[in-house]
């Protein structure tokens, strides 16, 4: 009796996707008059996608349009809600500017990618709306001079069920993203692909591999140590799948590479760094801080936050104990274990080395 392969998990789009794409649709209106049936964007990493749009509604100077987000086979909190961008010209040479509409909260805490006051619509999903913006005025003839603002019906109640209050953000939910692709969350299949992933490059014969916990991680370690695809293992919140599978079948070297936030957790003795089962405990993040800013770490926000008061000393301590903790996981495994934290620019900030 053969065996037949699961499901593949679905895909799905970020809130940031959405909005770019419902942004893209109200300027073509907004400039032209016209509205279309479905819009194309561009993500990040070079994807053209298509959107069906929801909502199409024009005014006096003004124009919106309305996204319903597929999340795909991922339990997303947002799956189904619209994603709505009423768009409206700017002052001359003002650019692309973002407003909080209905559900979409404003920063109000130190530690995000956004500061505090601004709408919380993070990077990537600003620049995708920026540059589809832009792109588009400049097909048509026209300034890039828009007000964006963004809005998720319902978003305040959908908030109610995600970490943004305790991280200060009120009023609803984030509109985030890096990729535009949300990666269904399935844990067995996720720690079956690492465990696939560890198969193949001892196959291969590598002898040093990574662990990422995110793709601008993964993209730094690589590039920092000159490895090959293959030689990347998608950890993701999985550091404790990783380790184990690792000492049974061990590779030389392992570098497990992440964002202060989720590295924090390692070194706090959590293998899950997923947000939902693991937090940042930030008495002890005090306590490694010295005692001129323990006070301060002690209230953070954020482990950003946390960093932006400590300095380059505290992401040293966290390598350091986040590579013990590591190694207490590998126990006897013949594998040398080094461990880097890289910072949202792409840059390392710290890193642990050791051999066996």
């Amino acid at each position: 009796m053969s065996k037949t392969s699961p499901t593949p998990l679905r895909t799905g789009f970020t809130t940031g996707a959405c909005a770019t794409a419902a942004a893209a649709a109200a300027g073509g209106a907004l400039i032209t008059g016209r509205w279309e049936k479905e819009v194309a964007i561009t993500l990040p990493r070079g994807q053209d996608v298509t959107f069906n749009l929801a909502l199409c509604e024009t005014g006096d100077c003004w124009a919106r349009a309305g996204v319903i987000k597929d999340a795909g086979d991922d339990p997303d909190v947002t799956h189904g809600a619209m994603i709505v961008v009423t768009l409206r010209y700017g002052a001359t040479g003002s650019g692309v500017t973002f407003h909080a509409g209905e559900g979409v909260g404003t920063v109000t805490k130190p530690g995000l990618p956004i500061p505090p006051g601004e709408p919380a619509i993070n990077p990537v999903p600003r620049q995708m709306m920026t540059q589809a913006l832009t792109d588009l005025a400049q097909s048509l003839g026209h300034a890039a001079d828009f007000e964006v603002e963004v809005s998720i019906p319902g978003g305040a109640e959908i908030a109610r069920d995600t970490w943004n209050g305790r991280l200060g953000i009120e009023g609803g939910l984030s509109i985030l993203g890096t990729t535009g692709i949300v990666r269904p969350f399935s844990c067995a299949a996720w720690i079956a692909s690492i465990h696939r992933g560890i198969d193949v490059a001892r196959a291969g014969g590598l002898t040093h591999a990574v662990g990422s916990t995110g793709a601008t991680s993964e993209a730094t370690a690589q590039a920092h140590f000159g490895l090959p695809d293959h030689a990347m293992l998608d950890m993701g919140d999985f550091a404790g799948g990783l380790l184990k599978y690792l000492r049974r079948h061990p590779i030389a070297r392992l570098t497990i590479a992440g964002g202060f936030g989720k590295m924090t957790k390692l070194a706090q003795g959590a293998l899950d760094l997923h947000s939902a089962r693991s937090q940042v405990d930030f008495s002890a993040l005090a306590e490694w801080s010295g005692s001129d800013v323990a006070e301060a770490v002690s209230f953070a926000n954020t482990a950003q936050h946390a960093l932006s008061l400590a300095g380059p000393a505290l992401a040293q301590q966290v390598a350091d104990r986040a590579r013990a903790t590591a190694l207490g996981t590998l126990g006897d495994a013949p594998v040398s274990l080094d461990t880097l934290i890289i910072d949202r620019q792409g840059q390392i900030i710290a890193m642990s080395e050791g051999s066996l």
